[in-house]
């Protein structure tokens, strides 16, 4: 979530405790004015820091607002999601596209962030699901490499090595990171260490 304004914390204090203030935030999201679903999707990313349990009955709502134009909107949502994974990861699975297009936008490194982290989030809950997203998992590692939010991502993808992968996948994810293991320094070389153990 981006950096919270005591206005911020005061409304996610609100939707924690009032579910017509919560449903009133959802609603905004589907807004005309592209600050309005900002600020909605900023405290709703508060909310799910907190509480994810409450947004369950909304899934689909933040899966929806993936497709707002502005990239905030959509980084702040799949923060939310990602968050409700461990609570309904089934309604989760509609976030993908979203996730996918996310994964890709050339302009927004927390977007491009935020989409890695929520397709790790889900893609460690099945086998099945971890086949599904490594596609473009392995595709985020290979295209970001060396960006600014590369050492973020792979931090995702530790928690994402840790979890019910398929057996092809954990083989996939150990080649992928076997050159920075080898040749790479410092912090790049033991995340990819790492990764390379949870899999082994």
């Amino acid at each position: 979530m981006s950096s919270e304004t005591p206005e911020d914390k005061k409304r996610v204090e609100e939707a924690l405790k009032d579910p017509a203030k919560l449903k009133e935030l959802v609603e905004a999201l589907s807004d005309g004015s592209r600050r309005g679903r900002q600020q909605a999707a900023k405290v709703i990313a508060g909310v799910a820091a907190e509480n994810p349990e409450i947004l369950v009955p909304f899934a689909s709502d933040l899966v929806d607002a993936l497709e707002r134009p502005e990239a905030q909107t959509r980084w702040e949502c799949l923060d939310a999601l990602t968050y409700v994974v461990p609570f309904d990861s089934r309604s989760c699975d509609k976030a993908i596209p979203g996730a996918e297009a996310a994964l890709f936008d050339e302009d927004s490194g927390p977007l491009r962030l935020a989409a890695m982290r929520f397709l790790c989030k889900l893609g460690a809950t099945t086998e099945k699901r971890s086949e599904k997203v490594w596609p473009l998992i392995d595709e985020g590692i290979q295209c970001y490499h060396g960006d600014l939010e590369f050492q973020d991502m792979l931090l995702a993808v530790i928690d994402f090595s840790q979890g019910k992968l398929d057996g092809s996948v954990k083989s996939a994810l150990a080649d992928r990171m076997r050159f920075d293991a080898e040749n790479g320094k410092g912090m790049l070389k033991r995340r990819a260490n790492q990764i390379i153990e949870n899999v082994a």
